[in-house]
């Protein structure tokens, strides 16, 4: 391999962990409580406990900030693996694992951070429509029936590798997909447990944060 090449892979890894370490939900709980989300609910530091534990005013910052910071990581890895000669689907399948473990392990914030879910999204959305439209629908649908969360992220996490192999069969891209979706399913550990023993949290909507006893 090419000294390029390996630039490209190396400085894409490292760019795309510390983008994924600017964690919008925790960012927006010290910016606009004066709080840490990771203090509340299930200590998930993702845009569900901050929903459940501030309301929905500042829920729409969460969202901007990680897929904002998810499209530049994946964009600009795209860019740096063209340069090198190699695919820019790779740099985006390489760089979306990265990106999402430095969300789920951020280093600024004592490798407690979310489970990746918009970040994920945000790469299907960048690489392939079909594939954002398969995964997306899928969350969706079982979020809307069961209101478990998890659920429809857990799936729709084991959807990514299966769709990739559908659609391009690549050996490279399945298997950052299958590293992709095995991060979300082992952040989403404990929350399969308690879906197995019926003792999952269901999504309510709110507007306004919750009263102490409610949350």
């Amino acid at each position: 391999m090419q000294i390029s090449a390996v630039l490209a892979f190396c400085v894409s890894a490292i760019l795309s962990y510390l983008l994924g370490c600017v964690n919008g939900a925790i960012l927006s709980s010290h910016l606009f409580f004066h709080d840490d989300v990771r203090k509340h609910g299930s200590g998930n530091a993702g845009l569900t406990n901050f929903y459940r534990t501030y309301g929905a005013k500042y829920a729409p910052m969460v969202i901007i900030c990680d897929m904002l910071k998810a499209a530049v990581a994946v964009l600009l890895s795209a860019w740096l693996f063209r340069l090198a000669g190699f695919s820019p689907l790779y740099g985006k399948c390489w760089s979306g694992v990265f990106v999402v473990i430095g969300h789920m392990f951020p280093w600024r914030f004592h490798f407690k951070g979310g489970k990746g879910i918009l970040c994920s999204g945000t790469l299907l959305l960048l690489l392939d429509w079909r594939m954002a439209l398969i995964c997306w629908g899928l969350f969706a649908v079982l979020w809307l029936l069961t209101r478990y969360v998890s659920l429809g992220s857990v799936v729709a996490a084991l959807g990514y590798p299966i769709a990739t192999f559908f659609f391009y069969g690549d050996f490279f891209m399945v298997m950052c997909a299958a590293v992709l979706a095995g991060l979300v399913i082992f952040a989403h550990r404990a929350n399969i447990v308690r879906l197995i023993y019926g003792r999952e949290n269901k999504f309510h909507f709110h507007l306004n944060p919750p009263k102490e006893g409610e949350k």
